[in-house]
């Protein structure tokens, strides 16, 4: 394995000046320092194949969503119910996409982030399976749709978590970008699937029995390949992994070993037990004359040490699912929050848009289901490339702003958030963004509502996809960064803003646009979101740091 050279545990001391290190620990001139506490023991390789794992593990939310649109009318026949009575069971993902992060990111934080992801992907898989078998009762289609809410959407939050366990403040970006890239596949993905099965087959169960498939794959990879990360259980990777904390394969392996080992050495174990327990003995006694000896030389636990207080288990206990929703009354979170919930929201009623603006409906395009799921392509593209480019350059911004304020630019040193301007550093060219974005969204309400070629919107939701991703994924890094002890219960609080306030304004999204039209209501929607967004950067700028440092969590 390889070993990266990164600093200490976030929360930990900062490093103390290279003149003072003579007097760390009363060591002399000519007394050499111990090395450095490494950040993580995890590869270069290890980060990168845990990059592409949670970017696969993060299409649970968004395809489990994204693929149940095209289905309405068809699951309305099939349940013998109405449109509206379908729609309800989206509002009941929704509620629960945004309640479940509440309990399973703070229990990630207390157990570890391997079991958690265990038990989550086998009750997402399980309630798909029933979906694939289900087809009369309209009560378990929406018990099953909760179920399958609450199995797949604290993934984001957790793998939050998982990039805040492994990697320093100044290389998260790299993390990041390819994570949730892969992550927003999801919206291209589900629409085209979930049309095509319509077109295909006339079935919408082929749809749950694809989401069956990614359910079992994903506990497969979690369970064989996925290694326990948290930082109170492991410390950097270090402490071994106990228990169902170790992956299957390191267990399977062991297993052989111990087969191996007993078949090799069982003709002689019973030569050797005699001395062996004499040896134990006599080392036994010489190590209780040493500590008896040597009793008050002992030095306690380094505190930088990060896995001084690993044994390698977590902790089973009950989460306060209420810890999260404390964060919003923070000034600085508050802001944050914000600031990563707006874009996410301006994305979810443009998707949630496309059927109505390109299908055969009063004013639309009038594309068939495959083409309407096509028009969801655009946007992804979008999608995914501003996922590269918000990894990409929150590392650029980090180590730009690093410099200035003469702070080491090594990717692999850890830099005592207390002290650094990180919400400098996360939101430096947002403004510039958001000013851009402002004229993309108007463009594309004028452009829908005078139905001009339909290149002009689709280029336009390339844009404003690219955006929203690049800003909710910069501002969503912050909120980390300054909960470093917290990362999962930061980005469960996270997902309780997002979802609420993409709910409310999907709900207004109809009345609005009667009221208004499709022009004018996006221009107002623009207009909402660019000048809210950049007053909120400018004032977390200038007094975000100092609410910061008051705050006692």
């Amino acid at each position: 394995m390889a070993w990266s050279a990164e600093a200490a545990e976030p929360g930990a001391a900062s490093s103390p000046p290279l003149a003072a290190l003579d007097d760390v620990g009363g060591s002399t001139p000519g007394q050499s320092l111990p090395p450095p506490i490494p950040y993580t023991v995890f590869s270069k390789w290890q980060k990168r194949y845990l990059t592409y794992l949670l970017g696969y593990l993060c299409l649970a939310s968004s395809l489990t969503a994204t693929i149940y649109f095209p289905l309405i009318s068809l699951l309305a026949q099939q349940y013998h119910t109405s449109v509206q009575a379908i729609n309800l069971t989206i509002t009941l993902y929704i509620v629960f996409q945004g309640l479940a992060p509440s309990f399973w990111s703070p229990l990630s934080d207390i157990l570890g982030r391997r079991p958690v992801f265990l038990g989550t992907f086998a009750v997402y898989t399980a309630a798909s399976l029933g979906l694939a078998f289900s087809d009369r009762s309209y009560v378990a289609l929406a018990l099953l749709r909760a179920a399958q809410s609450i199995g797949g959407s604290a993934v984001l939050s957790i793998s939050y978590g998982v990039v805040a366990d492994v990697s320093t403040h100044a290389e998260r970006g790299s993390m990041l970008g390819p994570m949730l890239a892969s992550g927003n596949l999801g919206p291209c993905l589900g629409p085209v699937i979930g049309g095509g099965a319509i077109l295909a087959s006339g079935q919408p169960r082929w749809c749950f029995w694809v989401l069956v498939i990614f359910g079992g794959v994903a506990v497969s990879l979690v369970g064989w390949t996925f290694p326990e990360t948290r930082r109170t259980v492991v410390g950097n990777g270090a402490v071994p992994a106990e228990g169902i904390w170790r992956t299957w394969w390191a267990v399977s392996v062991q297993c052989l070993r111990r087969r191996r080992g007993r078949s090799a050495t069982s003709g002689t174990v019973e030569k050797k037990d005699g001395d062996g327990k004499r040896q134990e003995a006599t080392l036994a006694s010489n190590g209780d004359a040493d500590e008896k000896g040597a009793a008050h030389h002992q030095p306690g636990p380094d505190p930088d040490d990060v896995n001084a207080c690993a044994s390698g288990r977590g902790k089973l206990a009950i989460p306060n699912p209420f810890s999260s929703l404390r964060l919003i009354f923070f000034w600085d979170t508050f802001l944050i929050l914000f600031l990563a919930a707006s874009p996410y929201a301006v994305w979810y009623l443009v998707q949630t848009s496309i059927p109505v603006i390109y299908g055969r409906v009063p004013g639309g395009y009038g594309f068939n289901d495959l083409y309407v799921g096509l028009c969801y392509l655009a946007g992804g593209s979008g999608v995914i490339a501003g996922g590269v480019i918000a990894g990409r350059l929150m590392d650029w911004n980090y180590r730009h702003v690093a410099r200035r304020a003469g702070f080491p630019t090594d990717g692999q040193a850890y830099h005592n958030i207390r002290d650094f301007p990180i919400e400098e550093a996360r939101s430096r060219g947002s403004i510039t963004i958001l000013l851009v974005s402002v004229c993309a969204i108007v463009g594309f309400g004028w452009a829908v509502q005078r139905k001009v070629h339909p290149a002009v919107p689709l280029i336009l939701q390339c844009y404003i996809g690219a955006k929203c991703t690049v800003l909710h994924q910069v501002f969503s890094a912050l909120l980390v960064d300054i909960f470093p002890d917290k990362t999962g219960t930061a980005a469960a609080s996270n997902n309780i803003t997002r979802c609420a306030l993409s709910a409310a304004v999907v709900a207004a999204l109809q009345p609005l646009v009667s009221a208004m039209g499709r022009a004018w209501f996006f221009t107002l929607v623009a207009l909402l979101d660019g000048g809210l967004c950049v007053m909120s950067v400018l004032i977390l700028r200038r007094w975000g740091k100092a609410w910061r440092h008051k705050r006692k969590m």
